[in-house]
């Protein structure tokens, strides 16, 4: 069998359950484990998975913490997603994905006069006492470490919601447009979200081109804008202008002392 049909081969079980392990690989596909290991080295650098100990795919759900996260590129995710709020207009039904630059979108939705559908309990805890903001907590799996619903049941509520427009984040971004994310347990749920969704923003500062993650959760042919700011790679962006997307950038400004924190 030629790498590449091995590579596609691995790609595809990948998708289909979220983990794989070398050893498994190397006795279905009658190879050597050494031979399934130069394949996942390759995938892993093109952006196509990520490998952990033991495993071609599989990522530790806990593997770094929402609030850990929080705190990379805090002024460029904050830019971002103020350029992004302003593409929602009042009285919208807005989906919120889970993340950490959504989390900061929800600041710059507060006061406004909207529905906010979210999985996301970051976003609840920014919005749960504003009085103009009609809030959908969706219901699922207590992700802890990020601070998330997940599972089945997120998945079947959005599939009963119809929204204006979502807001979409990203572990990265591959070169070719595809938005991955690194956690098998959330990219059903994002692509839920996107099903749910009449328009598709995608949040992405700089630090997300080139990127990595586990799984695709859609190509660039379904992101109607991209918000991004000056970090982000040229070449990658012109494929998602390609493809029809908006492409909107936003200028970070330096955080203030003593003002809000991610």
């Amino acid at each position: 069998m030629l790498s590449a049909t091995r590579q596609t081969e691995i790609l595809r079980r990948l998708r289909r359950t979220g983990e794989v392990s070398v050893q498994a690989l190397a006795a279905d596909l009658s190879v050597s484990a050494s031979t399934i290991r130069r394949d996942l080295n390759a995938l892993d650098a093109d952006g196509r998975l990520r490998r952990v100990r033991g495993g071609g795919g599989s990522v530790e759900p806990d593997e770094k913490p929402f609030r850990d996260v929080a705190r990379q590129a805090p002024d460029a995710k904050d830019a971002v997603a103020a350029r992004a709020a302003e593409l929602v207009q009042d009285g919208d039904v807005v989906v919120v994905d889970i993340g950490t630059t959504t989390e900061r979108l929800a600041h710059h939705l507060a006061g406004r006069r909207l529905t906010v559908i979210t999985a996301s309990l970051a976003v609840v805890d920014v919005l749960r006492e504003d009085p103009d903001v009609e809030l959908v907590v969706l219901g699922g799996v207590l992700r802890r470490s990020y601070w998330s619903m997940v599972g089945t049941l997120t998945e079947q509520a959005l599939g009963q919601l119809q929204a204006h427009v979502c807001f979409l984040g990203t572990s990265g971004v591959r070169a070719d447009g595809v938005v991955l994310d690194s956690t098998g347990i959330e990219v059903p749920v994002k692509r839920a979200v996107v099903a749910a969704s009449q328009r598709v923003v995608l949040l992405a500062d700089g630090s997300k081109f080139p990127g990595t993650g586990l799984l695709p959760v859609c190509g660039p042919d379904a992101v109607d804008v991209l918000v991004t700011d000056d970090g982000a790679d040229d070449a990658t962006l012109a494929v998602f202008e390609a493809a029809g997307t908006e492409v909107l950038r936003a200028s970070a400004a330096p955080t203030a002392a003593g003002g809000p924190s991610a």
